[in-house]
């Protein structure tokens, strides 16, 4: 690389983990805001909080997955630890600032209701999960199962849709907002829908009714064994894209690592889902120059992210008898080359 095309170049560095921690406990705090939030001010409207809810992890998905991979959840955060795709160390750090997080946000949003007069959140509340007498009147012990099956499923659709060999990964914020606004749909006439602890923490604590409060180890059990649980059986189910990163998981899942034709390659939030080696800084060079792959005349061009003509030979002298074609890549018989779909 040139000294003029490392000078336009610029450079790409991984997140610092102060960095990530920052970006989960923003999301988390914008999820408990504007979730919680309209549930209060719309008077627990199902539709209204169920997109709240989903839309929240649209936004902050797309605007902090670049750096943390956007989990804003502990539940997620140790789904992921267990299904190999983050370290326990980092997964704990990701809890710890999504709990303060939500804790932050509920005492934002307990601050705005105050501008309603006569507001009480021990009687008007603040978006906190409930059950039994205190909620809607559902059994504690379906309240439980509810959020175990609910955090599964939603943990099942985050861990396919950051999957590595799935290359519709832009598409993965959405998918997973569309999800938890559909479980909020069904869970929001039994227990508000938690699936999330740090959702559930910052509420319950400001709600300042200890009736409440003693209601929300429900919602912070629950999610953690509907997360472990599909964490284990993910890989265990489908496989593996990558060998797990260490410090990860507890083994088990076989490496299936064929990826399929689509529309885009891994990108930034996948790398930090997977915690994947982030790209390389301008001037340096790769380890290991990675093969080509080609796929009917397209070639997949790393660098600029989308396909392309796959390059041809230059005209050179033919042997008698010797026919032209497409150049064969470096690498020789290592080259990926798909079959026509």
């Amino acid at each position: 690389m040139t000294d003029a095309t490392a000078a336009v170049t610029p450079a790409v560095t991984p997140p610092t983990l102060v960095q990530k921690l920052a970006a989960e406990a923003i999301g988390t705090m914008v999820l408990v805001v504007i979730g919680c939030g309209a549930a209060v001010m719309t008077g627990v409207d199902i539709a209204a909080t169920g997109l709240a809810f989903g839309i929240a992890i649209v936004m902050m998905a797309y605007a902090f997955g670049r750096i943390s991979g956007g989990h804003f959840n502990p539940a997620v955060s140790v789904g992921a630890a267990l299904a190999g795709r983050i370290s326990w160390t980092n997964a704990a750090l990701y809890a710890a600032a999504q709990v303060v997080g939500g804790l932050v946000g509920a005492l934002v949003l307990w601050v705005l209701l105050h501008g309603f007069d006569g507001y009480d959140s021990s009687r008007d509340g603040i978006g906190a999960n409930l059950f039994g007498d205190q909620g809607s009147g559902y059994e504690w012990w379906a309240a439980l199962l509810l959020e175990i099956v609910l955090t599964a499923i939603f943990v099942l659709v985050i861990l396919a849709v950051t999957d590595e060999r799935n290359d519709t990964v832009a598409f993965a914020p959405l998918a997973i907002g569309l999800a938890l606004a559909a479980i909020h749909f069904v869970g929001i006439p039994a227990t508000g829908t938690s699936v999330n602890p740090a959702r559930s923490i910052g509420p319950g604590i400001f709600t300042f009714d200890g009736d409440q409060i003693l209601q929300q180890w429900v919602f912070i059990v629950a999610p953690l064994v509907g997360a472990a649980v599909m964490g284990f059986a993910y890989p265990l189910l489908f496989g593996r894209g990558a060998d797990p990163v260490p410090g990860s998981g507890l083994g088990g899942g076989a490496r299936v690592a064929a990826g399929v034709p689509g529309l885009g390659a891994p990108n930034a939030f996948e790398q930090q889902w997977n915690q994947q080696d982030y790209p390389q800084q301008a001037g340096q060079q790769p380890a290991q120059q990675e093969q080509p792959i080609i796929q009917d005349g397209w070639q997949w061009d790393p660098a600029a992210q989308q396909w392309i003509p796959a390059q041809q030979q230059q005209p050179a002298p033919q042997q008698p008898g010797q026919q032209g074609g497409w150049a064969p890549p470096a690498g020789g018989d290592q080259t990926q080359v798909r079959p026509p779909q």
